[in-house]
C-alpha cells in the first residue's frame, strides 16, 4: 500500500480517537512534600471507608514502606487488608488474585503503594471489583459502567505518572502482550507525592524511572495533539527532570531533588494522558514484551534514537524545549537548538548510567518487533509516521555490537 494512503488511514483512525482522549478528565487531589503519604491517609480517614485494600509488592513490604501508611490508617480507625503479590509488568492472573482478596476481605476502597506496576494493578482491581468484572474484562476503552471503588495512590518511584493517568497496563500471562485498560474511572481520587518514600531508591532505578518521566514529557510535547495546558505541563516536567535527575541519582537523600522528580512525573502524566506518547513507547513496549527489559530503561535507551529521527518534523517543539530548559537562546538557529537538546539527552543518559545499546535483541525477532512498533506508533499523534526501513535501522542501532 502506498505510504500516503496508509498515512491517510492512520490519520482517520486518530481523528476518531481524539474526541475520546481529549475529553475533560478528573484529577486527583494531590498531597506534596515530606510525609505527604501520611497526610493522604489522614484524608482517607475522613471519607467514611471501613476497610482499605493496600496493593503493593513484597520488596516494599520487606523494607517497611507500606507499614507506615497502614499504621496511620489503623490509628484513624480504618481497617486494612494487604495484597503484596504485584510483580513488575503485572499479569492478568496477578490482578485477578488481588480482586479475589479485595472481595474476600470486603474492602470498600483501594490504596496503591508502589511503582507503576502496583498502581496500574490497583486501578484495574478497583474498576473490576466495582463492576463485577475480571481483569481481562476491563481491557479496552471504558469497559466499566460503574465508577471504580474509591482509589488512592502513593507512588514510590518518579516515572510512570500512573497516579494521574486514565490508562493501566497489564500483561497476558502466556504471551506477555501488553494489555491496556483505558478509562477515566481509573484515575485515583487522591495521591501523595512523598519524597521521603523515594529516598531509598537505588540510583539505577532512579535513573530509569526518571527517564521514563522525561520520555512522557517530551513525546507528549512534540505530538500533534496539544492544548496550552498540556504544553505547559510537558515543558515544566522536562525542565524539572533535566535539572534534578542527576542530583537524585547521585544523592538519594536529596529531598528537594526527589520532590522535584515526583512533580516532574506527575506533570508528565498530566501531559501524556491527553497528548499521548509516540514511537519511543512503541519500540520500548516490544523490548519489554520480548525480553523483559524494564520499561523505564527501555524508554531511556530508545528516546534519543527517536528524537534523531524526529529532529526535522518536530524541530520547532524541540527548539522550544531547548530554550525553556536554558540549553540555548531563542536567537540561535532552530537546528542548533534542536542539536543541543538531543545532545543533552545523550549526555544525561551517559551521566546516569543508561547504556546506549542492549545485547538482548535477537535477529529473528527484529521483523516482529518492527511490525508491532509501527502498528502501535500509528495509533499515536506523532509528528510523522516512520517508514519500516527507519524503524528497522532504529532497532538494529539498539543492539550491542558482537
Amino acid at each position: 500500500m502506498p505510504g500516503f494512503i496508509k498515512e491517510l488511514g492512520y490519520k482517520a483512525m486518530l481523528a476518531l480517537k481524539k474526541g475520546i482522549v481529549m475529553e475533560p478528565k478528573p484529577r486527583p487531589a494531590v498531597f506534596v512534600g515530606k510525609d505527604a503519604a501520611l497526610d493522604l491517609c489522614e484524608s482517607i480517614s475522613h471519607v467514611g471507608l471501613k476497610k482499605i485494600l493496600v496493593v503493593t509488592d513484597k520488596p516494599l513490604m520487606d523494607i517497611g514502606i507500606p507499614q507506615q501508611a497502614i499504621a496511620r490508617l489503623s490509628a484513624k480507625g480504618v481497617a486494612t487488608a494487604i495484597y503484596d503479590g504485584v510483580k513488575p509488568d503485572p499479569t492478568v492472573s496477578v490482578v485477578d488474585a488481588g480482586i479475589e482478596v479485595l472481595k474476600r476481605e470486603a474492602c470498600d476502597g483501594v490504596l496503591a503503594i508502589g511503582g507503576g506496576s502496583s498502581i496500574d494493578a490497583a486501578k484495574v482491581m478497583a474498576l473490576a471489583a466495582a463492576n463485577g468484572l475480571k481483569a481481562l474484562d476491563c481491557v479496552g476503552l471504558k469497559k466499566g459502567k460503574l465508577p471504580s471503588l474509591p482509589l488512592f495512590a502513593v507512588p514510590t518511584t518518579a516515572g510512570t505518572g500512573s497516579e494521574v493517568t486514565i490508562v493501566a497496563v497489564i500483561s497476558d500471562d502466556e504471551t506477555h502482550e501488553k494489555l491496556m485498560v483505558a478509562d477515566p474511572k481509573v484515575i485515583p481520587s487522591a495521591a501523595a507525592l512523598d519524597p521521603n518514600i523515594m529516598k531509598g531508591l537505588p540510583p539505577q532505578i532512579t535513573a530509569a524511572t526518571g527517564m521514563d518521566a522525561l520520555t512522557h514529557a517530551v513525546e507528549s510535547y512534540i505530538n500533534t495533539w496539544d492544548t496550552p495546558e498540556c504544553l505547559q505541563f510537558g515543558r515544566s516536567a522536562t525542565r524539572l527532570v533535566l535539572n534534578n535527575l542527576e542530583r537524585a541519582c547521585a544523592n538519594g537523600e536529596d529531598i528537594a531533588a526527589r520532590e522535584s522528580m515526583a512533580l516532574a512525573s506527575y506533570y508528565a502524566g498530566l501531559a501524556f494522558t491527553t497528548c499521548l506518547v509516540g514511537y519511543v513507547h512503541a519500540v520500548s513496549h516490544q523490548l519489554g514484551g520480548h525480553y523483559g527489559v524494564p520499561h523505564g530503561l527501555a524508554n531511556a535507551m530508545v528516546l534519543p534514537h527517536v528524537l534523531e529521527l524526529m529532529k526535522d518534523s518536530a524541530g520547532e517543539r524541540l527548539a522550544e524545549l531547548a530554550v525553556y530548559c536554558e540549553l540555548g537562546d531563542e536567537t540561535e538557529p532552530r537546528d542548533e537548538l534542536v542539536r543541543k537538546f538531543i545532545d543533552r539527552i545523550w549526555a544525561l543518559n551517559e551521566e546516569i548510567g543508561i547504556p546506549r545499546t542492549t545485547d538482548v535483541i535477537k535477529d529473528e525477532h527484529i521483523e516482529d518487533i518492527v511490525s508491532a512498533a509501527l502498528k502501535e506508533g500509528a495509533g499515536y499523534p506523532v509528528p510523522r509516521f516512520l517508514e519500516r526501513a527507519e524503524c528497522t535501522a532504529l532497532v538494529q542501532g539498539l543492539r550491542t555490537a558482537a
